[in-house]
């Protein structure tokens, strides 16, 4: 009889390796000036000095500033008038305001209560602009969609993210399966770069399985740390995450195979065997090399040298067979 596995928290493991309200602004909601023009040097310096904002680091805050990547994240989501967008962490909006011309309806998230009065200022005389206090962690991003996009044919998420808090977030929106077309995010290079490596490199792990099972991922540009306020210690990449209609891979039991892709890459310079040794129990390793041999798996590969649809093969062949002594947390 197969065995019936709890809900595994794959965000929780991938992370290893608000509520909504309006503000008026602080002007009395009048629009300072157009919004589209944040993204400069000397006009964000401009609004940093108005309102005597000051920088949190704890929230990963760094503005950009530099119009030609905003440009190339705005052109990557394939945006019109007929279509929406999510973003979060607008900061003082110098995407937002590139997202209003492109989109017909844009939903700005921002965590930092500080920001809401500066942002409600900007974009004062946008209707189709709405600016929500919150944490996207925490929030129904469910109801957010049916009350904020009703009616438009797709919606994206487009936003310069925070390194910190990158993978929970994405995972989020992975996860709740919402009806995404695309995500273009801002986030660190490196991170950019794994979300993306195909088999046999350095790069590819279980991050890049687990993007891949939902998205086809495109590295857009790559954005060098002086185009920010204040500068950030690394560089960014811009990456455009295509949502598939259906998961790369049919798996019977998707906690089970991604379960399965956490023990392969349990440490990456052991083989395929001795990791998975772990996964099912000692007394379960020949069963395993008979198990990994029969479905066409070298027991002395590496993890990070299987394809998704080679992890799928796997993860169906173990819970077939009752291979694991492992419980799912």
């Amino acid at each position: 009889m197969r065995p019936r596995f709890a809900k595994w928290n794959r965000t929780e493991w991938i992370l290893k390796m608000g509520t909504e309200q309006g503000t008026k602004g602080a002007n009395g909601g009048q629009a300072v000036r157009p919004a589209s023009d944040v993204g400069t040097p000397k006009r964000t310096k401009e609004i940093i000095a108005k309102y005597g904002f000051s920088f949190k680091k704890s929230l990963g805050q760094n503005f950009l500033i530099d119009r030609n990547v905003l440009n190339n994240i705005v052109d990557a989501a394939g945006l019109d008038e007929t279509k929406g967008a999510l973003e979060i962490g607008p900061g003082i909006g110098a995407l937002t305001g590139r997202l209003a011309e492109a989109a017909g309806r844009v939903a700005a998230v921002e965590i930092d209560q500080r920001l809401i009065p500066i942002l409600n200022d900007l974009f004062a005389e946008d209707e189709h602009v709405s600016v929500i206090h919150g944490d996207v962690l925490k929030l129904d991003l469910a109801e957010l969609f049916r009350r904020q996009f009703d009616g438009l044919t797709g919606v994206s998420v487009v936003a310069n993210l925070p390194y910190y808090v990158t993978t929970p977030i994405l995972m989020k929106l992975l996860e709740e399966r919402l009806p995404l077309e695309n995500i273009v995010v801002m986030i660190q290079k490196e991170v950019a770069q794994r979300m993306a490596a195909k088999p046999g490199g350095k790069e590819y792990g279980s991050l890049s399985v687990a993007v891949q099972y939902y998205c086809v991922p495109e590295l857009v540009c790559t954005v060098p740390h002086t185009v920010f306020i204040p500068q950030p210690n690394v560089d960014s990449a811009v990456i455009k995450l295509a949502l598939r209609n259906k998961p790369a891979v049919d798996v019977p039991d998707e906690d089970f195979f991604f379960r399965v892709v956490q023990a392969s890459f349990a440490q990456r310079r052991k083989t395929l065997a001795n990791n998975l040794t772990a996964f099912v129990g000692k007394e379960n390793r020949e069963a395993l090399n008979g198990l990994l041999t029969g479905i066409g798996i070298d027991p002395v590969r590496r993890g990070e040298t299987l394809s998704l649809e080679e992890f799928g093969r796997l993860s169906r062949a173990l819970l077939e067979a009752n291979l694991s002594s492992q419980p799912a947390t």
